[in-house]
């Protein structure tokens, strides 16, 4: 019965019998051999790959979209606006930037005429003074007696022609 069944394994003397007719006895490594070289991919099957994997995505995509649109509702109006919020944004950083540009331009413009604008602020209550005073002396000389007579003689404006008399035609 122990030669009906054969163990797998063989003795040494017989395993060196096989092996010198060419048969192989157990699992024989050829380690004189190099490693095989792995296989380089031609550009077709990156392409068919990367083909696969876009497909995947773009699936993924749409069954995010299906759950997402399924889950939250989301208005179309809602969904057109936020489309547009990227280029209404990048409108919005353009025209800060515009607005940004002028604004320190008035600045520049403003720092230049600050000192006619100092001198100006100076000089208004001086002339007004000035003008108050005129306005008293017109005012004083029109009151004297015979003085519109001689206004009218020298060609000058009478009280009755001056727009700040206090007689009105």
């Amino acid at each position: 019965m122990a030669n009906e069944h054969r163990s797998r394994y063989t003795a040494p003397t017989e395993c060196l019998e096989r092996v010198t007719r060419g048969a192989g006895c157990g699992i024989v490594v050829n380690m004189s051999s190099k490693a095989p070289k792995p296989k380089e991919p031609k550009p077709s099957d990156i392409r068919s790959a990367g083909q696969v994997a876009i497909d995947a995505a773009h699936a993924a995509v749409d069954a995010a979209q299906a759950v997402a649109t399924g889950a939250l509702r989301i208005p179309p109006a809602s969904a057109r606006f936020a489309a547009q919020l990227p280029d209404l944004l990048e409108n919005l950083a353009a025209t800060t930037e515009r607005l940004n540009i002028a604004m320190d331009r008035l600045d520049r413009y403003l720092s230049l005429a600050e000192p006619t604008l100092r001198t100006m602020d100076r000089l208004l209550p001086q002339l007004e003074a000035l003008l108050a005073t005129g306005d008293e002396i017109y005012g004083a000389l029109s009151r004297i007696p015979g003085v519109s007579t001689l206004t009218r003689i020298a060609g000058g404006q009478s009280s009755d022609d001056h727009p700040r008399g206090s007689r009105k035609k």
